[in-house]
């Protein structure tokens, strides 16, 4: 059902904002499962006029000194803050986060603003004098160009901000495509920093799907790509844009284990499992989506486990009167299909320990609700431990001893975050080391990294060689020029004379 009133969705190109007639696909309140705005889908042309602005505007950036676009994203991070509850609002009603989670999720994209506004540090070089008799040396980090940024729907405000604010204070220009599902906050966003006073044309906004993104990928004009979203697509991202001649930081999906072992603190041990598992509905590319209980460690934690995710309360995000502990998925469609992995885990087997499908939610019939689900007994061949899931779904499997556990995680086509709970360090120090993740968690549920730390996704939950965030980030979004310098003629004291 479509809102009264539709959230206006423009594209943003050369510092105008554009609000282009004719179709749009659906973008929906989760909680409610109304219409709020219609996302322009956008193709070649819309495109081919934002990386042209870009490039416009490239050269004049370029040589912006790094300390005055480093002021602009302080400017730029004062008013996100001064914006926080907006925000935060906008991300609870196009995505269905909680409160509390959409908080979370700003703070970090804050984060990577603050470590963006360090960047004339990040830009030094390296010099060497008298590398050969009277030849010196020196290197400078340049930016490339166009860089472009492609961005899924389950952090509608952190993923974007992993991205621009770096690329920009490197002296690119960009062109951000937000998920078709969730544009509205990223375009709060953008109106921030264009109020921070960006010249026009340093960021502009593109809005569609695939002829949206592959037209991005084939543009001669742009440099990098980075994106964040399934690995399918991140392999299609991938192998499209450097057939292109482009950098590329693709990340995918994960399916990500917590090693529980018999050593573990019950307590603290469901609690960090039941956030890491239902925290974001699961909608995370880091959520702890297998756990893996050793020896006794299942009888240990399941009962309590079960009890946690019977007592999480789902409900309606977009009312601040009335927080849940968890909101909705995305779209009914997903849902449904989060719902089918479970059907299937059963059919194969699997015991349902607690069953989130039957949840209700009286003051909103039409929102896409599942509870927190927990699915027992679950072995390696079974589709639900192979796909990811992306709900609010914790698959339980047993295993009798920590080499077993490894074993099973480094089987795993992923390689993002894996995480073991234990009293023991040389199971933790065992566990750390032969692991097959690009992020790891000792004790931790969620091991995912800070800004000044790349984002370090091995495997299929990665593809490219620089990572989003921190140094690698930099490097990403630079490119090295090597200057090695001899000069001729006279001594200083003619220099003097002339």
């Amino acid at each position: 059902m479509k809102s009264a009133n539709l959230t206006p969705c423009p594209l943003f190109i050369g510092g105008e904002w554009i609000r282009p007639s004719g179709y749009g696909s659906p973008v929906y309140n989760p909680s409610t499962g109304d219409v709020i705005a219609e996302c322009p889908v956008g193709g070649a042309a819309e495109v081919d006029a934002a990386v042209e602005a870009a490039a416009a505007a490239f050269p004049a950036w370029r040589d912006t000194p790094v300390v005055e676009r480093a002021r602009l994203l302080f400017r730029y991070r004062h008013l996100v803050e001064e914006d926080f509850d907006r925000l935060c609002a906008s991300v609870s009603r196009e995505h269905g986060k909680t409160l509390v989670e959409s908080r979370g999720s700003i703070y970090r994209g804050i984060e990577n603003i603050e470590y963006a506004c360090g960047t004339p540090s990040h830009l030094f070089g390296d010099t060497l004098e008298n590398i050969a008799r009277n030849v010196d040396c020196e290197s400078v980090l340049q930016p490339l160009g166009v860089c472009v940024g492609i961005t899924p729907f389950n952090f509608p405000a952190m993923v974007p901000l992993w991205m621009y604010p770096l690329a920009i204070a490197c002296g690119n220009t960009f062109v951000l495509k937000p998920s078709e599902k969730v544009p509205l906050t990223s375009l709060i966003l953008v109106e921030l920093l264009e109020k921070a006073g960006l010249p026009k044309g340093v960021l502009n906004v593109v809005h569609g799907g695939r002829e949206c993104v592959d037209a991005l990928l084939a543009h001669p004009k742009v440099r990098a790509v980075s994106f964040v979203g399934s690995s399918p697509v991140a392999k299609h991202i991938y192998d499209t844009a450097t057939r292109n001649g482009k950098r590329v930081q693709a990340n995918g999906g994960a399916k990500n284990y917590v090693v529980v072992m018999p050593d573990a603190d019950p307590a603290r041990s469901v609690e960090a499992l039941a956030t890491a598992a239902f925290g974001c509905a699961g909608e995370r590319c880091m959520a702890g989506s297998t756990a893996i209980a050793v020896g006794s460690a299942a009888e240990r934690i399941l009962p309590q486990l079960v009890d946690a995710a019977r007592s999480i309360k789902v409900g309606r995000t977009d009312t601040p009167m009335s927080q849940p502990d968890m909101g909705p998925l995305i779209t009914g469609a997903h849902r449904d299909r989060v719902a089918g992995l479970v059907a299937s885990g059963e059919k194969e087997g699997a015991t349902v320990a607690c069953d989130g499908r039957g949840v209700s939610v009286p003051d909103a019939p039409n929102g896409f609700y599942l509870g927190a689900t927990i699915v027992d007994g679950v072995r390696e061949s079974m589709n639900i431990a192979r796909e990811e899931v992306f709900g609010p779904v914790l698959n339980v499997m047993r295993m009798d001893d920590l080499d077993q556990a490894i074993d099973a995680a480094n089987r795993s086509s992923y390689g993002n975050g894996a995480s073991i709970f234990t009293s023991s360090g040389p199971a933790a120090r065992e566990f750390k080391h032969r692991v097959k993740a690009g992020m790891v968690g000792i004790n931790v549920g969620v091991p995912a990294t800070m800004a000044m730390f790349p984002f370090t996704g091995w495997d299929a939950s990665f593809y490219g060689d620089l990572h989003i965030q921190g140094r690698e980030a930099v490097q990403f979004y630079t490119q090295q020029k090597v200057v090695t310098t001899r000069w001729f003629g006279g001594t200083v004291d003619d220099v003097w004379k002339k």
